[in-house]
């Protein structure tokens, strides 16, 4: 939708020119993410500075019925940030302020645009630990972690987004500006519109303030890298070692090809993998008592020496554990350097992992594609990286969207669902049907018409077209 010159004067008086935004180049930059190779550049981006002006747009996009999409810090892999019906590209970056770290009640109170790398690295310099921690830790927003419910490695032992958001201020479609819950560990009182906020992909209203738990800081951990023969076996001893009665703070799991990849694209990583090794395991114990933690690392090895394995790195210095973890957290990336790919990000229980990999791989068989998975498997998270190769634009068009929605069937099938962490957005939209009848999908539909009557918020993702 194009922007006429009445709205974009009303929209300068609102924020000021130098925060609005036609040209091209702004535009191209803020119509894409990280999901393949998508650009949908928006009519105009526009650049509030709180709440206020947030809701004073939202007012004027419903009066003129003008999509908005939030965005932020453009490092989404599901198109949920992708303004595919032009309008206003919302984006979120002047709201950046660390507002208050509450020491007494182990809690920090951000605006959306805060790095969550920064906001790790401050609350540790007060002794505290935010567990949340996506491979684009780096870059990534708070904001876009709640609207995606993003996860990461230590997921496993201390859950993911949801886990830590109290309370959340924000601009409801219509512009009002609310609070949707409390600071408190507890709450019981009505419905919990705070957890209907987190992962709702900006459908439902725009963040402006947060509210997280936070924890005290461990002192300690071990990290080991775990060479497998076969890609299989390595899913097998993720279950393994659960039921052996520990409970790792990462536990990842990288095929062969993900590492060979991601050794020839990141520079400073000297990691050997010999012959035949199939797949790693990289295995995290933290705690506060060392002793502890050599006994755990202890049993993880008696589990996994029940398998086909190779030697075992054990990381003895921070430089060791932090080549091993750039290793790990920069694969997404060299999977992109080395071809066209698709991502998929597929979530089962744990034991099922095994039953995941296998039906990937013969899947991939039947259509004609190769695919690398890696994620975090210690919550049975497997992103499937689906790779173009020498296939042609044909097969690429046609045959891998049928081998898509078989491998999501499968997922299903296993009780798991179609993304973990990722989201739904635009790419997996039109799979929700398998994870949902008809009945779920109307239910979600009609709380987006409560809360977004004219359907001005982040139009088109999530629902299925066909709904």
């Amino acid at each position: 939708m194009s922007i006429n010159s009445e709205i974009l004067n009303k929209l300068v008086t609102i924020l000021g020119k130098e925060y609005v935004f036609i040209d091209d180049e702004t535009r191209n930059s803020y119509g894409h993410d990280e999901t393949e190779d998508f650009v949908f550049p928006p009519s105009v981006v526009l650049k509030p500075a709180n709440a206020s002006e947030i809701s004073q747009i939202l007012v004027l996009a419903n009066e003129y019925k003008i999509p908005v999409v939030p965005i932020g810090g453009r490092t989404g892999l599901s198109g949920g940030a992708l303004c595919i019906y032009q309008g206003i590209g919302l984006s979120t970056e002047r709201l950046n302020r660390i507002i208050e770290i509450d020491e007494k009640n182990l809690q920090v109170v951000v605006e959306p645009a805060v790095i969550t790398q920064v906001l790790k690295e401050a609350v540790a310099e007060k002794g505290l630990f935010y567990p949340v921690d996506p491979s684009s830790m780096g870059s990534c927003f708070i904001g876009g972690n709640i609207a995606e419910n993003s996860g990461g490695a230590r997921a496993v032992k201390y859950g993911v987004t949801k886990d830590y958001v109290l309370n959340l201020e924000v601009v409801l479609p219509d512009g009002n500006i609310i609070w949707t819950g409390a600071n408190t560990l507890k709450n019981s009182t009505g419905y919990n519109l705070t957890q209907l906020m987190v992962g709702s992909e900006g459908t439902l209203g725009v963040i402006t303030k947060i509210v997280l738990k936070l924890l005290p800081k461990n002192n300690y951990n071990v990290l080991m890298l775990v060479p497998f023969y076969s890609a299989t076996e390595a899913c097998e001893a993720v279950s393994a070692i659960f039921r052996a009665g520990i409970m790792p703070s990462a536990l990842e799991f990288m095929e062969r090809d993900a590492i060979d990849w991601t050794l020839k694209f990141v520079d400073g990583i000297s990691v050997q993998v010999k012959e035949g090794i199939k797949a790693h395991l990289l295995i995290e114990v933290d705690g506060n008592y060392p002793d502890i933690l050599m006994q755990e690392a202890e049993k993880i090895l008696t589990v996994v020496e029940q398998f086909e394995i190779d030697e075992i790195l054990f990381a003895d210095t921070e430089d060791q554990k932090n080549a091993l973890w750039k290793m790990r957290r920069s694969v997404a990336e060299a999977v992109k350097g080395n071809s066209i790919y698709k991502e998929e990000d597929t979530v089962v229980p744990r034991f099922e992992l095994p039953k995941l990999l296998e039906g990937i791989k013969r899947i991939g068989n039947k259509y004609g594609f190769k695919s690398v998975c890696y994620g975090h498997a210690g919550d049975g998270n497997l992103h499937v990286n689906i790779i173009k190769g020498d296939m042609t634009d044909d097969n690429w068009q046609t045959q891998v969207p049928l081998g898509i929605r078989e491998i999501f069937e499968l997922t299903v099938a296993l009780k798991g669902t179609l993304s973990g962490e990722h989201g739904i957005g635009l790419v997996q939209k039109n799979f929700m049907d398998i994870a949902f009848s008809k009945v779920h999908l109307e239910l979600m539909e009609s709380i987006k018409r409560v809360f977004d009557p004219n359907n001005v918020l982040n139009p088109g993702k999530i629902f299925p077209d066909n709904l």
